[in-house]
């Protein structure tokens, strides 16, 4: 007889299929690790504000259930393209819509021209030294920029659904790192300056979909040592009956990915606050300081350093200082 498992994580499940990329979890996480590798002229702005920016890096994902706009900007199949599209691809917007019809760029996922466009509105929130701008484009442009770094972002086979293996989208980027993230080590270098941001965010897609042949077969390796009852759980909801990868499967996945989702998240992180960096220098680097609402307090400051302080340590977990856990338990 199949697994039975709570409502409790038949709601867990549910969250995690409409969460799209990185999973809530995941994209909380990336955006908490981005503040910390900022330089001094903008963490303190940065961290005063970070709860606002790791619980709204979620945001675009929530936008997707009312603008049919939104949806192109998270992935790019880029397979459809053609097998070395990825490396022959036009990188500029402008070049690639020359080249191929806007509707069917669109079709198959914007991503890698969309963090562009979301790149200069960020550039020109700081050199306005706007607060709410800055803080509402730095919010969602690392969200495009971390899905840009899953591999299923960037194939039409998107949730395995073309090789007979559904749910792989909801496996990877959120029950893996869900289950297992605790272990990573997740130490983010520190924020550089970025000569050429579209060629950034293209080498973050092409090392996405290198990924991706690995994330099918270890898939099918793993399989090896389930039978369909241990494989999957079963679960009910208005009235139909849904298969979904079980825990079990989970962790033998994850071994056999050894740190694959980790360093996906890790990068995540450094090309985030790379991105947040540059545009603040092509900005004018305006002085953030005069943008707070007030000075980081004692408590603040010594937060921050404790903070920064675990995350050298790679202790965020283990001290309990990761807000998206804080959220989640509160909840």
């Amino acid at each position: 007889m199949r697994k039975k498992i709570s409502l409790l994580v038949v709601a867990f499940v549910a969250c995690s299929l409409l969460s799209y990329g990185w999973g809530f979890f995941g994209h909380k996480v990336v955006h908490q690790l981005s503040i910390y590798g900022l330089p001094k002229q903008m963490q303190g702005f940065f961290y005063q504000n970070q709860d606002y920016l790791v619980q709204k890096s979620v945001r675009p994902d929530e936008r997707r259930n009312n603008d049919p706009e939104e949806a192109p900007r998270h992935f790019i199949d880029v397979d459809v393209y053609g097998v070395d599209a990825v490396y022959t691809m036009p990188q500029s917007w402008k070049a690639a819509a020359e080249k191929y019809p806007v509707d069917t760029l669109k079709k198959y996922g914007i991503v890698p021209w969309h963090v562009m466009v979301m790149k200069e509105r960020l550039t020109n929130a700081f050199r306005q030294q706007n607060a709410d701008s800055i803080l509402f484009y730095a919010a969602d442009l690392g969200h495009y920029i971390a899905d840009a770094h899953v591999p299923l972002h960037t194939t039409l086979n998107y949730d395995g659904q073309l090789t007979n293996q559904h749910g792989l989208h909801s496996l990877w980027e959120s029950k893996v790192p869900e289950m297992h993230a605790e272990m990573y080590k997740l130490q983010n270098k520190r924020a550089v300056y970025l000569k050429d941001t579209e060629t950034a965010i293209w080498e973050v897609v092409r090392a996405s979909h290198k990924l991706f042949p690995g994330v099918l077969e270890l898939e099918r390796e793993a399989t090896k040592s389930f039978t369909p009852e241990t494989k999957y759980v079963t679960v009910e909801r208005n009235g139909r009956k849904r298969q979904y990868y079980s825990d079990d499967f989970a962790k033998k996945y994850a071994e056999l990915l050894g740190p694959t989702v980790a360093q996906r998240m890790q990068s995540s992180a450094e090309v985030v606050s790379n991105f947040w960096y540059t545009c603040w220098v092509d900005g004018g680097k305006p002085d953030l300081d005069k943008l707070m609402a007030s000075k980081l307090s004692k408590d603040q400051k010594k937060a921050l350093k404790q903070e920064k302080k675990s995350w050298k340590k790679n202790t965020l977990f283990q001290e309990k200082r990761v807000l998206a856990l804080q959220k989640k338990a509160n909840s």
